[in-house]
């Protein structure tokens, strides 16, 4: 059996993620400078009326931890019926991915810098989002890190109060052994269904490669694909 929380969660919650960037390039200072007027969307402290700031009803997506936003920009490209939504801690992601908006004149996608945890706490009203996707976050792989590791009960909990009835959580991993982690959390949890096209994993998943996923495959990982409905 993996480890999970404590039943009774600590006084100062444990963070998935450590600031460690390292300096922004020129390029990306002056995306975020010029284009975070435009794309980028403060820290909300309270649920936001997302159709009427994206101006538009439509079907929204949140992608969290973006990396480079290779995949978010190009499935807002591939989708400009969709409504979509990037948050990333570093700053050198989001200058990135605010570089490729403007490139490629994407109107459909807004991008928040911070923590995703306090945006689903405080930015969603119940069943208002359409699909989470969660790519390659960092696995903390060392056993003591393991309370570092976004997917747990209580995430799931929080994603499940977001989502809308029939929502879909879409998740991959170059890390075995995360993704057995994943799993157990997941497919043990009441308001989610795994929907996995083979014993419980998905073998074609509908996303384009990233540059984590490329760097897991140089070193010989297995990616691992997983997809969640949200029950009614």
């Amino acid at each position: 059996m993996l480890e999970r929380n404590a039943e009774k969660p600590p006084l100062r919650r444990v963070r998935s993620f450590v600031r460690r960037e390292g300096r922004l390039t020129e390029g990306q200072r002056r995306n975020l400078e010029a284009l975070w007027p435009r794309f980028g969307v403060d820290m909300p402290g309270s649920a936001v009326d997302w159709p009427a700031l994206f101006g538009r009803n439509a079907p929204l997506t949140l992608e969290i931890g973006f990396g480079a936003g290779e995949v978010l920009a190009q499935l807002a490209g591939e989708h400009p019926d969709r409504n979509f939504l990037g948050i990333e801690a570093y700053r050198n992601g989001v200058g990135r991915l605010l570089g490729r908006v403007q490139a490629a004149g994407l109107d459909n996608l807004r991008v928040l810098e911070g923590d995703a945890v306090e945006l689903l706490d405080h930015g969603f009203a119940d069943a208002s989002l359409d699909t989470l996707l969660l790519y390659f976050p960092d696995p903390w792989p060392k056993k003591k890190h393991h309370k570092r590791r976004l997917v747990q009960t209580a995430f799931a909990d929080r994603v499940a109060r977001v989502l809308k009835p029939g929502g879909l959580w879409r998740l991959a991993t170059d890390w075995v052994q995360y993704a057995e982690w994943m799993r157990e959390v997941l497919d043990d949890h009441p308001a989610f269904d795994n929907i996995g096209d083979r014993d419980g994993w998905v073998t074609r998943p509908p996303r384009p490669g990233t540059r984590f996923e490329s760097r897991g495959l140089r070193r010989g990982h297995a990616v691992h694909d997983l997809a969640y409905r949200r029950r009614d």
